[in-house]
């Protein structure tokens, strides 16, 4: 996501947490640093951390709700073909993730490799904690957030004005959730990472976990423009249309995706692809902004790969139905992830438990992991949304012989 629309140069979030992980590193294995300015960081961390935990239930109200009032307005069976499209193909990706990471992660994530990470020290302890109790759990604010999002939905179809009030509550409430995230989550983000880096230096797993990030990070991006261009295969086949052509046009969209990293940013170049593509301007102006907010397979096949990269350095069991559970209530969680800044790792925190990745330790390496990657998410996701275009304008032209 794009971290300030400030002319001049900005340092992107990317680039910050490379940096806050090279430097945790560093500080963790220079001898002379004294033990106390890492508990320092640590205590700093941690109490982010806690902060963090109190914030997502907040979060999932603040965003969930209007994403899913939004999603359920539109122009019927065009909105249920394009949401359903969306949804599929975000569940197919994390499905082939999945498939890949279990054929492919072992082959580096060895049993040394597991060993040496369990088997380092436990670090350092904080120097003091404040409890920070969230003002109400997880599972409380999911149940909310669906309930409000679609009693919200038909109060305003039903009754218009109070149907209106209560979004405008909730759109005022998304919009302080939003500069939460854009005045404090994110900035505060790399010196989060750095304490806890520096943590795991100091420890000794840093390296061993290291190893494994790299590889992971290579065999996603491969995975994203592998299921983008079969995706533009299959979808361009069915209309008829010269696939390879078509992802030809689609450079421009992801490049702009991978450098803004964020799929709002990227919709007028992404509208324009998909008129280069031959796709309808009724379509393209529906499609491609709908698909920005609700196609996500990039940042599913990143998530879960990231996750199964997580669990097996863990030596934590798993299962295909527990993993499919998992993306299949992401794939509507995340419904509001392309809105926020690295939305689709912050709104997939508070589900990283159904997989067993519940403890600090576990969550900051999914956040370090995930968000090196974020930019190339995001551009499979925008590259991806062309391709639904070119499908939903096939069946919008036969629909209207």
């Amino acid at each position: 996501m794009s971290l300030s629309n400030k002319k001049g140069f900005t340092l992107g979030l990317v680039p910050r947490i490379i940096i806050a992980i090279v430097v945790g590193v560093i500080i963790g294995q220079i001898s002379f640093v004294p033990e106390a300015f890492i508990r320092v960081l640590v205590t700093f961390s941690g109490l982010f951390s806690s902060f963090l935990n109190f914030i997502i239930p907040l979060m999932i109200v603040g965003l969930v709700v209007k994403g899913i009032s939004d999603l359920t307005e539109g122009a019927g069976k065009l909105l249920g073909v394009t949401v359903g499209i969306s949804y599929t193909s975000t569940l197919i990706g994390g499905s082939i993730a999945y498939v890949v990471a279990n054929l492919l992660f072992p082959m580096f994530i060895t049993s040394e490799t597991i060993e040496k990470v369990t088997d380092a020290g436990e670090g350092l302890e904080a120097f003091f904690e404040i409890p920070l109790t969230p003002m109400f759990d997880v599972t409380a604010a999911i149940i909310f957030a669906f309930m409000m999002g679609l009693g919200i939905s038909w109060l305003k179809g039903k009754y218009p004005e109070e149907g209106l009030s209560i979004y405008n509550v909730f759109s005022g409430f998304e919009k302080i959730i939003m500069k939460v995230l854009e005045l404090v989550i994110v900035p505060i983000l790399p010196f989060y990472i750095l304490g806890n880096f520096a943590n795991l230096s100091y420890s000794g797993a840093v390296f061993s976990i290291l190893s494994v990030f790299w590889r992971v990070f290579i065999i996603v991006i491969a995975l994203h423009l592998i299921y983008v261009s079969l995706m533009f295969i299959v979808f361009g086949g069915l209309a008829g249309k010269n696939p390879f052509a078509c992802i030809k046009n689609q450079i421009a969209g992801y490049m702009t995706a991978l450098g803004t990293q964020s799929s709002a940013a990227t919709i007028p170049v992404n509208v324009e692809c998909s008129r280069q593509n031959g796709v309808s301007e009724t379509i393209g102006n529906f499609v491609v902004p709908l698909c920005a907010t609700i196609h996500l397979a990039g940042s599913m096949i990143t998530i879960t790969s990231c996750s199964i990269a997580v669990l097996m350095m863990y030596s934590i069991p798993y299962n295909f139905v527990t993993i499919i559970s998992f993306i299949m209530v992401l794939g509507v969680a995340m419904v509001a992830a392309p809105g926020a800044p690295g939305g689709a790792i912050m709104s997939a925190l508070p589900f990283l438990p159904m997989v067993g990745i519940a403890t600090d330790a576990m969550q900051q390496l999914m956040i370090s992991l995930y968000i090196t990657q974020d930019s190339f998410g995001t551009a499979a996701n925008v590259s991806g949304d062309n391709a639904i275009a070119i499908l939903v304008d096939h069946f919008h032209k036969k629909w209207n012989k």
